[in-house]
């Protein structure tokens, strides 16, 4: 119907009173409301790997469209990686394809962390031959590779995919990697082993156009450890094991968790799950977040933000009525972890009689010729079996005990020790400014070398303590959940340049007392400085700290002077 005169004078008035909502489409607003929803709705990008095989492996770089390149190529675990030579100071202001290198980070998913040792020697061969010998451990369990070029992605597919390993969606917005205890299955301890319901939430939903287009990404874990080893807390779906007084061994549910620039803990639904109904509330919590999770503001399209609106009843309570059709029984919580070190790292007896041997790179960095090495001393010791952890740690399981103390020798020939000091067990680090084009600073050689200094320095340390580095604000390395986290910006020295450095936070924790860190007032570390005051602050809570005292506990009540 075409405007009367008096409409056509009154266009703001009318533009007021139209309210877009935030893009859910349960509430019918399927227009696109940015160039994100856009691109997703002109094409799935699952559709992608068609024209990666038949187009852009054959044509080159540059023949890739712009919105596959920096959109659906996430869809198959594909970014474009940051290009040499450009600092931190020009990440926020360059344009995308001034930042773009012509080669891209290929991201492997580990689902439940499991690998067979044929699979870590696919793994390392590619490495090798397509990567320049890069492929990192993440904190999602997942095998990250650099400097891929498009020319090698059909070889490389049909690589992994011929010994069961996939990239599907292993980024994009989307059911991204399952998290799992690394133990399932063989830890003497074990709540509930949650393999099956990895298993059956993989061939549900990965690959699914039915959740191929999710506000965004979605990050799910399942563990029936009690040490809590998946980082429930900060994932937007988790299963926790626990036993219900009168139905046995199930899941606690948990929604809503994240970091980023937003962090919050997830929330309990106080609803018990059985391990064979895990899929279903899946499957139910995820098509919440694509029919009723924001789509207008990318910053608000996760679904805490949803959990956080909502709150836990309401969120209970859609979930049952409009996906489920049935009440999920009321459960308990989890128990606080028995130990405080949660990343297996050591020698364990399994539920079998045999051993597991955890070890840690330094802050995951390893290459694909240490990943086939350590398939054949798997091999050799009696194992086909490994595994990754959330702490960017590894484990061979089923060794026979005859064979553990010659493993571990061999390990430790490779520098990958299961005796590490706290400074190597405890610290992460993402990928950082040497490939990522968000990144401000650099992480994973300056984690290295802090290991090192803290090492040399402190030598007597033995408490546990974490320290998460990250290039930029969006906590890929869990920086509000550490003791102290470090996240990359640029600050000014003593003499007033402007150079690479760090806002701390201090205390922050998962497990026990989970909470977020805390932000000491003008408290700011250069780069060439770190060490001196990591240093410092850890010398603060030894003189200070009472018996057994955490210390995410002695920042709570440590004085600003201390902590500086």
């Amino acid at each position: 119907m075409a405007d009367t005169p008096e409409q056509a004078t009154a266009p703001t008035r009318r533009r007021t009173g139209r309210h877009r909502g935030e893009g859910q489409w349960a509430k019918g607003h399927f227009t696109p409301l940015n160039a994100n929803e856009q691109t997703k709705k002109d094409d799935d990008g699952l559709n992608v790997r068609t024209r990666i095989e038949t187009i852009y492996a054959h044509r080159g770089f540059a023949s890739i469209d712009g919105a596959d390149l920096r959109g659906r190529m996430r869809w198959w675990g594909l970014y474009t990686q940051r290009r040499p030579g450009i600092d931190g100071g020009k990440t926020a202001v360059l344009e995308p394809e001034e930042l773009d290198d012509e080669y891209f980070m290929l991201r492997v998913r580990v689902d439940g962390g499991r690998l067979t040792t044929e699979q870590l020697r696919v793994i390392g061969e590619i490495s090798q031959e397509f990567a320049r010998g890069t492929a990192d451990i993440t904190d999602r369990q997942n095998i990250q590779y650099h400097w891929i070029r498009i020319e090698d992605m059909p070889e490389i597919w049909r690589r992994l995919e011929g010994v069961g390993l996939s990239t599907t969606e292993a980024c994009g917005d989307t059911p991204r990697v399952i998290l799992g205890s690394p133990v399932a299955g063989i830890a003497a301890d074990e709540i509930i082993d949650g393999t099956p319901a990895v298993d059956e939430v993989h061939r549900r939903v990965v690959g699914n156009p039915a959740y191929s287009n999710l506000p965004r990404k979605f990050k799910s874990a399942i563990s029936g450890s009690p040490l809590l080893d998946v980082a429930h807390e900060i994932n937007d779906i988790a299963f926790v094991g626990v036993h219900h007084p009168e139905l046995g061994a199930g899941f606690d549910v948990w929604v809503g968790g994240g970091l980023s620039t937003n962090p919050k803990i997830g929330v309990r639904l106080g609803a018990w799950t059985p391990l064979d109904e895990v899929a279903d509330v899946f499957e139910g919590v995820v098509s919440i977040f694509r029919d009723y999770g924001y789509r207008r503001l990318r910053n608000r399209a996760r679904i805490k933000f949803l959990v956080a609106d909502w709150g836990p009843e309401k969120f209970r309570r859609v979930l049952e009525d409009e996906y489920l059709g049935r009440k999920l029984a009321d459960g308990p919580a989890p128990d606080a972890p028995v130990e405080r070190w949660r990343d297996h790292v050591g020698v364990h007896r399994q539920k079998d009689g045999r051993f597991y041997v955890g070890f840690a790179p330094r802050v995951g960095r390893v290459d694909g010729a240490t990943l086939t090495k350590i398939a054949d001393l798997a091999e050799a010791h009696g194992s086909a079996r490994v595994r990754t952890t959330v702490e960017q740690k590894m484990i061979i399981l089923d060794v026979p005990e005859e064979q553990v103390s010659a493993l571990t020798d061999e390990l430790a020939a490779l520098d990958l020790t299961t005796q590490p000091s706290p400074f190597r067990r405890g610290t992460m680090a993402c990928t950082g400014i040497e490939f990522c084009k968000l990144a401000i600073v650099e992480t994973k050689g300056r984690g290295q070398s802090l290991i090192e200094e803290m090492e040399r320095r402190l030598p007597g340390f033995a408490e546990p303590i974490t320290i998460n580095i990250n290039g930029c604000p969006n906590s890929c390395a869990r920086i509000q959940v550490a003791d102290i986290g470090l996240k990359g910006q640029l600050v000014l020295d003593d003499e007033g340049n402007q150079v690479e450095g760090y806002q701390v936070h201090l205390g922050g924790s998962l497990g026990l007392d989970p909470g977020f860190g805390r932000k000491v007032r003008g408290l700011k570390v250069t780069a060439d400085g770190l060490a001196d005051y990591v240093e410092r602050v850890l010398r603060a809570f030894e003189e200070q700290r009472t018996e057994g005292e955490r210390f995410s506990q002695w920042v709570t009540r440590a004085d600003e002077g201390s902590l500086k």
